[in-house]
């Protein structure tokens, strides 16, 4: 089986975020593999053991990018891609990232393509859907549970607190959900075998894209931190009083009613 992973960096979880000029600022932070795609990796790499085949993980980024692709190569995955677009794109969107990655696939014969459910920084959950759609392949998101018979696959998907069975064929994309698997970490030979695998990089000339082809249709107007929470209000005096006083401070200060 071509099975393929697609992947993004994302700031650490435990990152703090900063702003610098209404920009985040990433001097200094930590990245890791977006945590939902870690469960697309380990899912992908337990298919190709019960199934034969390969796996290959695919990124959209700069330089620095390398490192999540050789932790994903440490966890056992066969190849690794870079679609560097550092110096051809300075903002890109869901579109952008799907465009790019459809005309990757577009000559691979994938069997299976899968992906984080959405990516923490973004949290849009665009990308995998968007790219099926460009690659009229079906596609299932969010599961919980995914089984290949042959040419079939049976997926077990979460729907807001109940689970949803589907069968359906190969070529297929899917979007993996917490639950799904319990990723591996990376052990000192996978870390030594990472570091001969192949890791092809790409730009946008070689998928003959031109950054017209690839602009973003939304446009981020402002970053700003969420406002720092005030101190609670304890209200006093009789409790007819305190209905009265709560409903003006929504009314009039809150200015939710």
């Amino acid at each position: 089986m071509n099975i393929y992973v697609i992947m993004k960096k994302t700031f650490d979880t435990e990152e703090k975020i900063t702003l610098q000029n209404g920009k985040i600022n990433e001097d200094g932070a930590e990245f890791i593999i977006n945590p939902y795609d870690e469960y697309a990796i380990e899912e992908a790499i337990q298919i190709r053991d019960a199934n034969s085949g390969e796996v290959t993980v695919v990124t959209i980024g700069g330089e620095e990018a390398e490192k999540e692709l050789r932790t994903a190569l440490a966890m056992g995955c066969d190849k690794a891609v870079l679609i560097n677009t550092e110096d051809d794109l300075e903002d890109g969107d869901q579109f952008t990232t799907s465009k790019i990655l459809a005309e990757y696939f577009k000559d691979k014969d994938a069997d299976l393509i899968l992906g984080g459910n959405v990516a923490i920084d973004g949290g849009s959950g665009q990308v995998g859907p968007r790219l099926a759609e460009l690659l009229d392949i079906p596609y299932v998101t969010t599961i919980t549970k995914l089984e290949i018979n042959g040419n079939q696959a049976t997926v077990v998907r979460d729907v807001e607190g109940d689970s949803e069975v589907i069968e359906t064929s190969l070529p297929l994309l899917v979007t993996a959900q917490q639950g799904l698997n319990e990723p591996r970490y990376p052990s000192l030979p996978g870390i030594m075998k990472a570091k001969k695998k192949p890791l092809e990089e790409l730009e946008l000339d070689d998928l003959d894209l031109e950054e017209d082809d690839v602009e973003p249709k939304t446009k981020t107007i402002e970053i700003y931190m969420p406002p720092k929470k005030e101190a609670g209000k304890v209200l006093q005096g009789e409790l007819d009083a305190q209905v009265k006083e709560l409903v003006s401070l929504l009314r009039n200060e809150a200015k939710v009613i």
